[in-house]
């Protein structure tokens, strides 16, 4: 689903205009954004019945390139993950 399309639903919904909702979608994920910039120490930030997002260290590890074979570095890094609450995962049917 599109950004655009999540906020014509979002007005659709809620009753609002579509300037009314594409200001409340861009104040939700502002606040997501700067929530998991406030927990990067402790790499977790919990949303109450929606999930869980975690910021996870991977380690630096040997890869190959497809077409020619030759052995590559892949550098470490940071990944952020998802973890769906109970809720959020018996409303999708899981």
């Amino acid at each position: 689903m599109s950004k655009a399309l999540f906020i014509e639903n979002v007005a659709d919904k809620g009753g609002l205009s579509k300037a009314e909702a594409k200001r409340m979608v861009e104040l939700i994920f502002g606040e997501i954004e700067a929530g998991l910039k406030k927990s990067k120490k402790e790499g977790k930030y919990t949303i109450g019945t929606f999930g869980t997002f975690t910021i996870s260290q991977r380690k630096a590890r040997k890869g190959r390139n497809p077409q020619t074979g030759e052995e590559i570095k892949i550098k470490a890094k940071k990944t952020l993950r998802f973890r769906p609450s109970a809720q959020l995962k018996a409303s999708a049917g899981c």
